[in-house]
């Protein structure tokens, strides 16, 4: 096993790599002079040649990526042009609460979506079934940002129970999750449903069905476990895109994480800030990739990495 996780680490290597390479070329590629940015409209051509050499953007773009690399090689991601501060510290101060919200709209959107799944499935073509594939199909279909922006509505405006945005207190945190967990829900319930079907169809558990085995033990200990495979993949997936997807949340939300640093950013032209963030949730979505291959060997023993 951990012969496989080395290998698959180094692999990433060059993945990560191409990440660096087509985010240093497409930020290039935004209309806006960083230094004109920061100094503003006011500052004179002579002032904004001097900031364009004093950040490098004065160099030929081959060499702008190689002085990159080479930083990246040393674990330095370089300084935000904005604020003067290194991109690491810039990251590490929002990171926690990124992870914060992707974690507990995974765990949220997990126990919901498995529990609606085998409910569904157990009960197919029942009012229960159709009840919950409509609401996912919902769930499918809804914009994040206008899902967040209605829930900021009726629960902060008009019933005024949760905060409307802001980060501290567990309450500031419910909203949020719900909004980013909502399409994980769908998709984990429907995968679930879809999964557990063809399991409930098998011959082991129509030996489990005649054996008199209680319908609670033949779902949750024969045949939930042997359709969990497909789920932990769309699970690690929805894990890493809701690292992603809480760029839109955080937004909406103003909550504090690599979301809303990554806007800011982009608005900015700070070239350092958006490849050091991209980067980041690159090298977390491979991370996830890896954990759910890992897991596979736990949730099926038949599974070995030689």
């Amino acid at each position: 096993m951990s012969a496989y996780v080395l290998r698959r680490l180094v692999l990433a290597v060059p993945t990560l790599l191409g990440v660096t390479l087509v985010v240093f070329a497409l930020i290039r590629l935004v209309p806006g002079d960083p230094a004109r940015l920061v100094l503003g409209l006011q500052a004179s051509e002579e002032e904004v040649q001097r900031l364009r050499v004093q950040l490098g953007l004065d160099q030929p773009l081959p060499v702008q990526y190689a002085r990159f690399l080479a930083r990246l090689l040393q674990g330095d991601l370089g300084r935000s042009v904005v604020t003067g501060e290194p991109v690491l510290r810039e990251i590490g101060a929002r990171l926690p609460a990124t992870v914060q919200l992707a974690v507990t709209s995974t765990v949220v959107a997990t126990l919901t979506g498995v529990a609606a799944g085998v409910v569904s499935a157990t009960r197919q073509y029942s009012w229960w079934d159709y009840a919950v594939m409509t609401v996912a199909l919902f769930g499918i279909s809804l914009p994040v940002f206008w899902l967040g922006l209605m829930l900021m509505l009726l629960f902060s405006v008009h019933l005024r129970w949760l905060p409307a945005g802001g980060y501290g207190t567990p309450a500031h945190l419910v909203l949020p999750t719900v909004t980013l967990a909502a399409f994980s829900v769908a998709i984990i319930a429907r995968m679930t449903r879809s999964s557990l079907l063809e399991v409930l169809h098998q011959d082991y558990v129509r030996t489990a069905w005649a054996k008199g085995l209680s319908s609670r033990a033949v779902v949750l200990r024969h045949a939930l476990k042997n359709a969990l495979i497909p789920v932990v993949t769309v699970i690690g997936l929805q894990f890493g895109g809701l690292l992603g997807g809480a760029i839109l949340t955080e937004t909406v939300f103003a909550w504090p994480g690599m979301g809303r640093l990554l806007v800011g950013a982009i608005v900015a032209r700070d070239y350092p800030v958006v490849q050091g963030t991209v980067l980041v949730f690159a090298a977390l979505f491979t991370l996830v990739n890896l954990a759910v291959d890992v897991l596979y060997a736990y949730v099926d023993p038949r599974i070995h990495y030689g």
